[in-house]
């Protein structure tokens, strides 16, 4: 992918796929979720990132808001981040998680044609 073949490559390449596969594992759980609070309602609803988030642990999203807020950049919470906490959690990891297991997977090397392989 980005990575030149060589061992700091590799490395990098490795840590990519593992947290492009953690971010995956963190998708399907926020389906598991939204699947499960569906089997509940007897309806589906899409369940926003922001709620599950306040349903896991609100003093940290409390926390994340004000420090965003205070330490980083004041438009970054209400335009950006609220927009991101409103759409479907599995959909803000599944997406970035496959793109990373994907662009960072090993590659197959490519033979010239009529090469044979040894061994």
């Amino acid at each position: 992918m980005f990575y030149p073949e060589t061992e700091t490559g590799e490395a990098r390449a490795i840590v990519c796929r593992a947290v492009g596969w953690i971010l995956v594992l963190v998708a399907l759980g926020a389906a598991a979720y939204e699947v499960m609070a569906a089997v509940n309602a007897g309806s589906w609803r899409m369940v926003a990132l922001g709620e599950m988030w306040f349903k896991l642990y609100t003093p940290s999203l409390n926390g994340a808001q004000a420090g965003i807020q205070r330490y980083v950049a004041p438009w970054l919470w209400e335009p950006v981040i609220t927009t991101i906490l409103l759409w479907p959690g599995w959909l803000v990891f599944g997406i970035p998680g496959v793109l990373a297991s994907v662009l960072c997977r090993k590659r197959r090397r490519h033979r010239p044609m009529g090469k044979k392989r040894r061994g």
